[in-house]
Order: C-alpha cells, then structure tokens, then sequence
C-alpha cells in the first residue's frame, strides 16, 4: 500500500509549509526540494485539492483519534461503490503528488491520488487515499496486492 508521497517544495504556498511547519519533512532528490508526507509520520498529514484549494488535513485514523472512523489511512475503491462512506458524509478529493512510496520504492505519480475526505466526530477533515488492486506492474515493482488509484493513469 502506498505510505508516502512526495511533492515539489514549489507545488506547496508558503504560507502552508509555514503553518503546518512542512520544513521538517523537506528532503533533497537530484538537486530539488520536496516534501514527503508519509502515513507513518507522528502527526499524518496529506495535502488535498477540494473545490479549487489546496489544504493540509490529517491522514486517516491512525492515531486513533476518532473513534467513529476507521482505524487506518486507506479505503478501497470498492467500498466507496458499495455506499459505505455515503453515511458519514465523504466527498471527492484530489491528492496532489509528483512520487508515491510502497515498500521501499518510490514511483512516479503523473496526475495524482484519488482520495475522499471526512469529517471526525469533531468536525476535523480526515482524508483518506482511495486503494485499488494492483496491476501486474505494480505489484511486480512494489509487492503490494494494492495500489492508489491514481488519476488518469495507469501503472
């Protein structure tokens, strides 16, 4: 399953990288700046696209800090389908991404992340990455039975 992603340092505004103190998780690769969001990151965080903005919100439920969602930072596509998260409220998402992590190897993410996001008992924004089966590519690279479902793109 794909535990980080990363995003050029210019993809970001500053004011966020400010108020969420994203200057931690900068790191260099071939000269540029980026920086990594990674699920096992003490305070999990994801950026997202929702009606034109761009935010820094939680990433899943971890952490356990609801006790209504779901203890973990994935959903599959098919539960989506199937109506579970239509109750509690999830709407669409994008998550912006240029590299994706899994089991120690990163991949190139053209477009981006399907996700979908929540509210927690508190009204806090959870978001959560959107898993597919993986394709024979992906699993050959990666291992993993499961992939995001990226945006546009097939691997």
């Amino acid at each position: 399953m794909c535990v980080g992603i990363s995003l050029a340092w210019s993809e970001l505004p500053t004011e966020l990288i400010g108020r969420y103190g994203l200057e931690r998780r900068a790191h260099e690769r071939g000269g540029e700046r980026e920086i990594r969001f990674l699920y096992r990151d003490r305070r999990p965080r994801l950026p997202i696209w929702r009606d034109g903005r761009l935010q820094i919100v939680r990433w899943g439920n971890g952490c356990l800090q609801s006790r209504f969602l779901p203890a973990t930072g994935w959903t599959w596509k098919e539960s989506l389908e199937l109506g579970y998260w239509r109750e509690i409220g999830a709407v669409p998402v994008d998550i912006p991404a240029m590299l994706g992590y899994d089991r120690g190897v990163w991949f190139r993410v053209r477009q981006g992340i399907r996700g979908i996001l929540v509210p927690d008992e508190r009204g806090v924004a959870v978001a959560y990455m959107i898993c597919v089966p993986s394709t024979h590519y992906y699993q050959v690279m990666t291992r993993s039975p499961r992939m995001p479902l990226l945006i546009d793109e097939d691997i």
